[in-house]
């Protein structure tokens, strides 16, 4: 008999991003807490990421989000991020959508109002505060990390585009951040291929030129995200507005602007002199879907200039199932399963 394996899920989107909550069916994962659990995926089990992402059953402008035990004491649940690039350790569209699952999966009681609880990340804690109204998850603000400028008007000789300038950000991955308009763009859904092609080749000669280590986590990797900017419009005081569009490497444009590029965007407006604690960035899609960042405080760490921030927006439940993977299907033959991932009783 051929043997079968099933995940049971809570498909998620938030500002059109799509995060599968995988909420039931894989084993217990080794590690003292959700980074050591995310090592052990991305090391020895990438086949659950890759069985999740890949067709059949995906596609890689989805992102996965795996609930495991957390170690934090007041924590909720952990969660585990998987996406196209890898195992980012922080992802602010994947920890809306992840607030709004445990909620909506009863994993933590829904209240009327405002409730607020703690999740677990590889990158560490994130306070969530949720709003409720008639028992419908109606928004979630979520911490960002804490972002910071890392290079300045940088500029990089791009074959088939010419010379760009660059800036860089860590907001829980290393960013790219360039000017729309500089380089012809509007910002619209028509120039989604472009941006992705011209992103393409933008990361490719930064990562062949530079590297980039973190100040405490050292090297996390080569250079996997690019957020172009929109010109920014001041609507009230201390309330902005950007068009912008986030490109994750090998080959996405993300459909929300991404909780991470909107910190990194805080962070870069804060060193350029434009916002001051208190102040919102509200960053629209290329879908016109909408997260607001709100520029919490302003941090020294060592030499850094650190911003402290959180991103809000809403998520909406599309899909509740359960996954199944069958060990003699042709598409998923080749990935090892069941290490990870209880077999299907039947």
């Amino acid at each position: 008999m051929t043997q079968q394996y099933a995940l049971r899920v809570m498909d998620t989107h938030a500002g059109g991003d799509v995060s599968r909550i995988v909420l039931g069916g894989v084993k217990a994962l080794p590690g003292a807490n959700v980074r050591e659990q995310m090592v052990y995926l991305r090391d020895h089990a990438d086949d659950l990421r890759r069985l999740l992402l890949e067709e059949p059953n995906g596609i890689p402008e989805m992102s996965v989000d795996l609930i495991v035990p957390p170690s934090q004491p007041d924590a909720v649940a952990g969660y585990v991020i998987m996406e196209v690039m890898g195992y980012p350790i922080y992802s602010g569209s994947n920890t809306l959508c992840t607030a709004t699952a445990v909620l909506e999966a009863g994993l933590v009681e829904k209240q009327e109002g405002e409730q607020c609880f703690v999740l677990e990340a590889p990158a560490g804690r994130v306070e969530v505060s949720a709003v409720v109204e008639n028992d419908v998850v109606r928004s979630v603000t979520c911490e960002g990390l804490p972002s910071y400028i890392d290079t300045v008007d940088a500029e990089i000789d791009v074959p088939g585009i010419g010379r760009v300038t660059y800036h860089v950000a860590y907001s829980g991955g290393f960013y790219a951040l360039v000017d729309a308009e500089m380089l012809g763009f509007s910002l619209v859904a028509a120039e989604e291929r472009q941006l992705a092609e011209t992103a393409h080749a933008i990361v490719e000669a930064i990562r062949r030129a530079h590297s980039f280590v973190h100040d405490t986590l050292g090297d996390v990797g080569p250079l996997p995200f690019l957020h172009f900017m929109g010109p920014v419009e001041t609507l009230a005081p201390g309330y902005h507005r950007a068009r912008s569009a986030t490109y994750v490497h090998p080959g996405v444009i993300c459909r929300s602007t991404t909780g991470t590029g909107t910190s990194a965007r805080l962070a870069l407006m804060n060193h350029q002199g434009l916002i001051e604690p208190g102040d919102r960035l509200e960053t629209e899609s290329l879908r016109h879907t909408r997260f607001i960042g709100e520029f919490v405080a302003r941090e020294t760490v060592g030499t850094r200039q650190v911003v402290k921030n959180t991103i809000t927006g809403r998520a909406y439940v599309i899909a509740e199932t359960t996954l199944i993977a069958n060990a003699d299907d042709p598409m998923i033959e080749h990935l090892r399963l069941d290490h990870v991932i209880e077999p299907r009783r039947r």
